[in-house]
């Protein structure tokens, strides 16, 4: 067998299309996969494109030197098992490449086992789904930089391109890799729920049918609101059920899952102390989302609003858009106000106009939006939040009111709108001068002794408030 260029352990859809996308590109690729009934499909799916391996042995066997291996295994457990299979069939300096849904910890962990033991291991972020993954992801690699340039060509050649080249580049050392990803999924979780938001409000405020909504979407997707995400609820909009004859959507059960990378970035948001509050109640909204029968007893106790809408509907849809604009440049910068954080607490020292441009392609936030943040970060590559760049100010404070407005009217219907509140919210509690901090840093002195700095002198304090 001769020695092939990469190696591909996992070859469910995510595992068979990257290696497809490999050899489309002139790569030599060799597979494995513990499940053998799935080796010996993909076998006969690829035949003349991969070579399946049979064991673990044969499969490291079948690579040149030094190794270049790609898991595409679940997160956690499966990973540490499958580089225990391999460490006893490795030698010095070759690559083993985690392409899944890591923690960024686990992958500084694997990083510091392997690498005492001279191999080198790679945290990589992929995204794109099942499409990206055959035609062209955008790939998220952190590591030990030697080993991402002898990965480079491979790996630029797979990535999505977009006018302003491949989407890939190194990114950092140790999780730096799977902790970029882990926000891009955070921003992902704020953008989706922040369209239900709108085709929510537009359902329950303004009585607009499913094909109505679509026609809406599909309008703003036609200029600077232009996104993947928006694109596929377009589709899934307009599809109807063939046996019913009724919008599919709307005969899907309401209530939704997740797989962690979301729920990981709400959590070391908060350790970092960096706000995310729209990314962080997209979680919410998804966990609330699965207490279905819960729901639909307590929508028969507790009492809402029912109002009927009366007002223009041309101009409260304008509103929506303003709203639904601000509502998704709030989830990127609360993203990236995450990631400079990271990068300042882990040293992974990210560039972020480079992590906007390879979101640009091949990933699900891709968006025309991307353009001008990666040029205010380009401009300013200290920006503290995105928020404070020339253009994101002038459309916030130009069309703020349009999220007020709607933020207003959808508490006047009882309709739950927690990303268009929660960056109002963080916009308003952003821009004060003061805060009711000072109260409640009082009321911690009081009770537990946690003292204090004042405004109109130096030192900390601490006060008996109540003699």
């Amino acid at each position: 067998m001769s020695a092939h260029h990469l190696g591909i352990i996992g070859l469910g859809v995510m595992g068979k299309n990257l290696a497809l996308n490999a050899a489309s590109q002139g790569f030599t690729v060799a597979g494995f996969d513990a499940d053998q009934e799935k080796s010996k499909q993909v076998a006969a799916e690829t035949a003349g494109k991969l070579t399946v391996t049979n064991s673990i042995q044969e499969f490291v066997d079948a690579l040149e030197t030094p190794r270049r291996i790609w898991m595409m295994v679940p997160a956690g457990k499966p990973v540490d098992a499958v580089i225990q299979d391999l460490k006893p069939y490795l030698t010095p300096d070759d690559i083993v490449i985690d392409g899944g849904n890591s923690y960024f910890k686990d992958t500084e962990r694997r990083a510091k086992e392997l690498e005492a033991g001279g191999l080198r291991f790679f945290g990589m972020g992929v995204s794109g789904g099942e499409e990206g993954a055959l035609h062209g992801p955008s790939l998220m690699p952190g590591g030990h930089e030697p080993s991402y340039r002898h990965l480079e060509p491979l790996l630029t050649k797979m990535a999505a391109k977009t006018s302003d080249g491949p989407c890939c580049t190194y990114l950092g050392p140790g999780g730096a890799g799977h902790y970029v990803k882990m926000v891009h999924n955070g921003i992902e979780y704020g953008i989706m729920q922040t369209i239900c938001e709108a085709y929510d409000i537009f359902k329950n405020v303004l009585g607009l049918s499913e094909l109505e909504i679509r026609d809406v979407f599909a309008g703003w997707n036609r200029d600077d609101l232009n996104s993947f995400l928006l694109e596929i609820s377009i589709v899934v909009l307009g599809k109807i059920d063939p046996e019913t004859g009724k919008p599919l959507v709307d005969l899907v059960l309401d209530t939704a899952e997740q797989k962690g990378t979301g729920k990981w970035t709400a959590q070391d948001a908060l350790d970092l102390g960096v706000p995310v509050p729209t990314l962080t109640t997209a979680v919410i909204a998804r966990i609330l989302s699965g207490a279905k029968q819960e729901r639909v007893a307590a929508s028969e106790i507790l009492r809402g609003r029912t109002k009927k809408f009366t007002s223009d509907k041309g101009r409260f849809i304008s509103r929506v858009r303003q709203a639904f604009t601000i509502a998704v440049v709030g989830c990127y910068a609360q993203g990236f106000a995450q990631l400079r954080a990271a990068s300042e607490e882990h040293k992974y020292n990210l560039k972020f106009d480079e992590v906007a441009r390879i979101w640009k392609g091949g990933c699900i936030i891709r968006a025309k939006l991307l353009d001008p943040i990666r040029a205010a970060f380009h401009k300013e590559p200290g920006l503290r939040n995105l928020m404070l760049a020339p253009y994101f100010r002038k459309l916030i404070n130009r069309t703020g009111s349009g999220l007020r407005e709607v933020v207003k009217k959808a508490i006047d219907f009882g309709t739950p709108c927690p990303a268009f509140s929660n960056t109002l919210a963080y916009i308003d509690s952003y821009r004060q001068k003061r805060l009711p901090a000072n109260l409640l840093q009082a009321q911690r002195d009081y009770f537990g002794a946690h003292t204090y700095r004042r405004i109109d002198k130096e030192g900390v304090f601490h006060t008996e408030w109540d003699k």
